[in-house]
Formats: C-alpha cells, sequence, structure tokens
C-alpha cells in the first residue's frame, strides 16, 4: 500500500509534468483545466475531477463563464476554486474592455463582440448595458443599466440621456442579452431603440448601435437597418 508520503510524491512528479508539458505547448484541453486546478487545490489529486469537468463543461471557455454557484454545484468545487475560475474569467474581460479604451470602437468590431461574449456569458437573466463613447468613438465607461428576469429587463431612457450629459458622450451603443439562445430583437426591442435614438438625436448624441448578445449570436441594429433613420454623425473625421 502507497504511505501519504509516497502518494504526496507522486501527485507532485504529476504536477511538474505537466507543467513541463505546458511549457512545451504539448498540454491537451483537459490538461490544462486540470493544472489550473492544481493551483485552485493544491492537495488533491485532481485528475478525476478535471476529466468529469470537462466532459461536463465541453471546453476550459464553458467552465470560466458559469456561475459561482452553478460551478459549486459539482462535487469537488468549492467556494474556493470557484472563485478562482471567476476571476481568470474577470481577467480575461478586463483585457478585452482595456482595448476597447484605445481606439475607436468600429476599428476592430471583434473586440467589441468578443467584450460583449464575456459581459453575458453564463448570465441566466437580461441585463442591459450602456456603453458611453466619447467623440472619437472611444468608450468612456461600460455601465449596468438595469438587471431583470429571464425574458425581460427594463430600459429608462431618461437616466441614460441624465448619464450621457454628465459625461459629455457624443454616442452609446445599447447592449443587451437574451439567455434564450438565437432569439433576435423583440418588438419590444425595436420600439425600445428607436425611442432611445430620437431622445438622444433631440441633443446631438448618436446612437451608434444597438447589440443583442443570444447564445454565441450577437445581433446588430444598426447592420439590421433599425437605425437607418437616425441622424448618424459622419465617421469620416476618425476614419484614417
Amino acid at each position: 500500500m502507497i504511505n501519504q508520503n509516497e502518494l504526496r510524491s507522486l501527485q507532485q512528479g504529476h504536477r511538474a509534468r505537466l507543467r513541463e508539458k505546458f511549457i512545451a505547448g504539448q498540454l491537451a484541453e483537459y490538461e490544462i483545466l486540470e493544472l489550473l486546478l492544481t493551483y485552485a487545490i493544491p492537495r488533491r489529486d485532481v485528475r478525476t475531477l478535471a476529466r468529469q469537468l470537462y466532459k461536463k463543461y465541453g471546453n476550459i471557455h464553458q467552465l470560466l463563464v458559469a456561475s459561482k454557484e452553478a460551478l459549486m454545484e459539482n462535487e469537488g468545487i468549492k467556494e474556493n476554486t470557484a472563485t478562482f475560475f471567476q476571476l481568470i474569467h474577470k481577467i480575461t474581460e478586463m483585457e478585452y474592455k482595456n482595448k476597447l479604451d484605445k481606439e475607436p470602437i468600429f476599428h476592430n468590431y471583434e473586440k467589441l463582440e468578443n467584450y460583449c461574449k464575456m459581459l453575458f456569458a453564463g448570465k441566466t437573466v437580461e441585463e442591459f448595458h450602456v456603453f458611453y463613447l466619447d467623440g472619437q468613438y472611444k468608450l468612456i465607461t461600460d455601465e449596468l443599466h438595469s438587471s431583470g428576469t429571464v425574458n425581460w429587463a427594463a430600459v429608462y431612457i431618461r437616466e441614460i440621456v441624465k448619464k450621457a450629459l454628465e459625461l459629455n458622450a457624443r454616442s452609446i451603443v445599447l447592449l443587451h442579452n437574451h439567455p434564450s439562445a438565437y432569439t433576435s430583437f423583440s418588438s419590444q426591442d425595436i420600439e425600445i431603440t428607436q425611442e432611445l435614438a430620437n431622445s438622444l438625436e433631440r441633443l446631438d448624441i448618436t446612437l451608434y448601435d444597438h447589440l443583442l448578445v443570444s447564445g454565441d449570436i450577437i445581433y446588430s441594429a444598426r447592420n439590421m437597418h433599425f437605425l437607418d433613420k437616425r441622424n448618424v454623425h459622419s465617421l469620416n473625421k476618425v476614419i484614417k
């Protein structure tokens, strides 16, 4: 029978080999998950747990975006480990946001879409966010406007307009999610979009876009021509 010291030595040797394989770029995805778990759970053999989690979630990304409560439903995952995964997700989200601060959002729409997907990953209720942009279409701030239910969240047009004036924003992007995958804008979504665009237009502020995240799809009110008749500022001054 293997005693505790021998078991500990075997575990340490296995973890050392995992680190070496990672440095050499030779780890499979489930082994990367196992290596992550060794830092969150340093005194246990996590090979079985890593395989179980990988089988359940399908990939590491789905694990990282799961809510803390959902993670802790898995046997072997306690609060410390769940927080560890959420921390990794938050760092990634911050990196996407930092990129939006440095250049006009339309210069690389993929960055904007990645950030939007990160914001709503794992969310089970509707949320509305507002991106306030400066005169160069760079992000001033991303504000959570409201959080609602599985199929509804409030939009307070007066509050958005007030905040835009306080920040001296020249344009905004409205953003929300549908927890049910592959559902496009509702008639109410379109109505709110047009009402907000009208209110902002009177103050010479542009509703640049309204983005909807549903599953792995992002719908754009701008691309779907919901904003064609709105007073959209010319972008020629900032496109180089």
